[in-house]
């Protein structure tokens, strides 16, 4: 689960990591509130309109905004709430629709007094599953630009690995304010400032904290300003309150309207949507889609409990999508059985109505011959399959 800037930060400060301090609004009169409460606790009035959006790059947008009074706060939030913000990250890119931007963060102008004595380091911590460690990933060369510092100098891209038995020690904060060239004051800042960044990884069972830029100010401070912040979804249910933190405005509709049904969907690209019970078995489907020379519109998992109801949802989430040519259903019939899968198919087909897509069927295990005969006698546009080869081949029938 992926979370707004602001709401990463409020858990960084939990862990007593210093950032960039805000307040975050929904209204442009609400922003103008907390820009003067800001402007009356910094006594600066100098301010930083940040869009809240799921996506990165949000500066290159025109989503990040310096404002030196309250007049140009108020048209930089009245022009940033409410615009579709593009960024290299959002669907489509820079030339795609861009994402709505409905909250917004205005915060302290971190680079004050002198704004060339500071300094901009990259931070993130993640899990190299490669290594089965955790990897703190930094650089000198913080700022929008570090994908490409990534690929055309990735000697500057240095990787500290925290032994998962030993746990973070000393010395590997110190290897990272090492690389970054530090000494005195902000060496002992930025060990403090990683070590309490990797506590609130592990605190929060965080997937991904990313901090770009992380800030060296003129007077040695180690400042978190911006702040990219995923969850484990799986372990959201020893946090409660961080799940409550879930934007489901940020996500794709579809998706969230599938797990509100008890299924685990991913939209893809392709053109073959498939439904099938088991993540395992999902995979090897979409493997079966490509070698058939198609590509998976979804990754669909209705789960053990295949019933009528959810595979009639599961239809009507799949056939949504207008590139979709056919649907491969691909039931292995071990806690449910394959004759209820296929009358639910039936019965979900009829209650639709009118499907122009070709449907393949394979069901295999508990009462498979049964569910075959179920599907071959309903006089519907729904062809059956044995093997993993028969529904491969039907797949590529269905789409010559």
């Amino acid at each position: 689960m992926n979370l707004h800037e602001y709401q990463g930060k409020s858990i960084l400060t939990k862990f007593g990591v210093p950032i960039q301090n805000g307040y975050a609004a929904d209204t442009v009169d609400e922003a103008l509130e907390k820009y003067d409460q800001l402007a009356k606790e910094t006594g600066s009035p100098f301010a930083v309109v940040k869009a809240q959006i799921h996506a990165g790059g949000r500066g290159k947008g025109g989503g990040v905004k310096l404002a030196k009074n309250r007049e140009e706060a108020k048209q930089h939030i009245s022009n940033i709430l409410g615009m579709q913000l593009k960024t290299p990250q959002t669907p489509g890119g820079m030339e795609g629709p861009g994402k709505q931007v409905n909250k917004i963060l205005v915060a302290e102008d971190a680079y004050a007094p002198d704004f060339d004595a500071n300094k901009e380091y990259y931070v993130s911590i993640l899990m190299d599953r490669e290594r089965k460690q955790n990897v703190i990933i930094h650089s000198t060369q913080g700022g929008m630009d570090i994908e490409a510092v990534a690929e055309e100098t990735p000697h500057l891209v240095h990787k500290t690995y925290i032994d998962p038995e030993l746990g973070m020690q000393g010395f590997n904060a110190r290897e990272v304010a090492f690389n970054l060239g530090l000494e005195g004051t902000a060496f002992k800042n930025m060990t403090k400032f990683i070590s309490k960044l990797y506590q609130a990884y592990l605190g929060a069972d965080a997937t991904l904290i990313e901090i770009n830029p992380c800030l060296h100010t003129g007077d040695d401070r180690i400042v978190a300003v911006d702040c990219k912040f995923s969850l484990d979804d799986n372990a959201l249910y020893r946090h409660k309150d961080l799940a409550e933190m879930r934007d489901t405005t940020e996500e794709d509709p579809t998706e969230v309207e599938a797990q509100s049904h008890g299924l685990n969907f991913v939209n893809l690209d392709g053109n073959v949507g498939c439904m099938v019970n088991g993540a395992g078995l999902a995979m090897a489907t979409m493997d079966i889609i490509k070698l058939s020379g198609g590509e998976p519109a979804n990754f669909l998992d209705v789960g053990g409990t295949a019933d009528a109801a959810r595979v009639e949802q599961a239809f009507r989430i799949i056939l949504r999508d207008d590139r979709v040519e056919a649907i491969l259903i691909n039931i292995f019939g071990g806690i449910v059985r394959c004759d209820r899968v296929a009358q639910g198919v039936v019965d979900a087909y009829k209650n639709i109505g009118d499907i122009k897509v070709p449907i393949i069927v394979r069901l295999q295990g508990t009462n498979a011959d049964i569910a075959k005969e179920l599907i071959d006698n309903s006089g519907l546009n729904v062809r059956s399959a044995i093997s993993l080869q028969d529904a491969a081949e039907e797949v590529k029938a269905v789409l010559a």
